[in-house]
């Protein structure tokens, strides 16, 4: 954890319960068994909330938005501008984060954390800009330790506005232009995958363009390694001085989104975590806390590169393959009504006795 890091206090779930949430699963008016993954849900949702009756009253999401110094690098298909110009069309209800924000009842919350243009003055952005993008990580940290607080405290205090208006359930989803990039380091470093396993097409990159991609993160992963060798010369050998791969490689919203994710564990939240960035952001939250992956439901794996080798790598069983790439949070949002079901057979389905049906099993 970087030395100056907020607290969280984290607990694993309280298994206290399990007995009787599994008792009322198995007296419902089903074959034991019968709902699957459904059961599966309702378990860890009734598990987090410490109830038999669990809620998702007031859904929200975050939209987090953030630059990336490494796309001056040439890894994204992407430019910079479509950053701050989908933020603004994200205003107008035109994204794809909109429908599906409006489709399942979300309040959407659409925050600047590090968009390198000034949308100060866009009405239905949250101004809580850091700088404008982060620095190239190729050359040197993407930002400085007291960026990476204030990123982290950005996040936990958007949650604390969610909670304070009776939230239980939390969605997260980026905009950012070549944030697949710090995604496939963290994805690389936590789980000890290979890079070039953990790299993909992003936005759209062809062959040559993957190649290039691989080339530039994998120099920037021996400079970050080269950074610490020289860090660590000529210390006492108990000093730390290790520089953390969360603020040397990550994007504001990717940080933010860690704190997001935190704090949400911290209050007991449902978190939908959607496809392969915010998987990377939830695994380095769970390299932080191991015992936020508790209140974590992986809602898809996506078509980039890797996304299913790090679910596998954090034991993470995704909802929903449906081949999306967009970001946004889309795949949570869409993965709700799943969880919904979840949610209204522990509380609408009748039991075995109040229906007067032999129980079988």
């Amino acid at each position: 954890m970087p030395k100056k890091m907020k607290s969280f206090a984290i607990q694993p779930v309280d298994q206290t319960i399990k007995p009787s949430i599994l008792a009322k699963i198995d007296n419902l008016n089903k074959p034991k068994g019968s709902l699957g993954r459904l059961e599966e849900l309702a378990l860890q949702i009734c598990l987090i909330q410490q109830t038999l009756e669990p809620s998702l009253a007031h859904p929200c999401h975050l939209l987090l938005g953030g630059d990336h110094g490494i796309e001056r690098e040439g890894v994204s298909v992407s430019p910079r501008e479509v950053t701050w110009q989908q933020m603004i069309n994200f205003t107008h209800g035109g994204g794809g984060v909109n429908m599906f924000c409006r489709q399942h009842g979300f309040k959407l919350r659409i925050v600047d954390v590090g968009v390198d243009y000034d949308l100060s003055g866009i009405d239905g952005i949250i101004d809580r800009k850091i700088a404008r993008g982060t620095k190239n990580f190729l050359y040197e940290p993407a930002m400085s330790e007291a960026e990476f607080d204030r990123a982290i405290q950005i996040g936990s205090d958007l949650v604390d506005d969610c909670v304070a208006e009776s939230c239980r359930v939390l969605s997260i989803g980026e905009m950012g232009i070549a944030n697949t990039s710090p995604s496939s380091i963290w994805m690389h470093l936590f789980t000890g995958i290979p890079l070039a396993d953990c790299i993909g097409a992003g936005a759209g990159l062809d062959t040559p363009g993957i190649q290039h991609k691989y080339q530039v993160l994998s120099q920037a992963v021996n400079n970050y390694h080269l950074s610490n060798l020289r860090s660590t010369s000529g210390r006492s050998q108990g000093e730390n001085s290790h520089l953390s791969p969360l603020s040397y490689f990550g994007g504001f919203e990717m940080v933010a989104a860690i704190g997001a994710m935190l704090k949400a564990a911290e209050k007991h939240l449902v978190i939908l975590v959607d496809g392969f960035i915010m998987t990377a952001c939830a695994l380095a939250a769970i390299q932080l806390y191991s015992a936020a992956q508790d209140y974590m439901i992986f809602a898809h794996c996506g078509d980039e590169s890797g996304h299913k080798r790090m679910l596998d790598a954090m034991g993470a069983n995704a909802l929903l393959h449906l081949g999306l790439r967009l970001g946004e949070g889309t795949g949570a949002l869409c993965a709700f009504p799943i969880v919904d079901s979840a949610v209204r057979m522990m509380n609408e389905m009748n039991n075995f006795e109040n229906a007067n049906i032999t129980k079988y099993f």
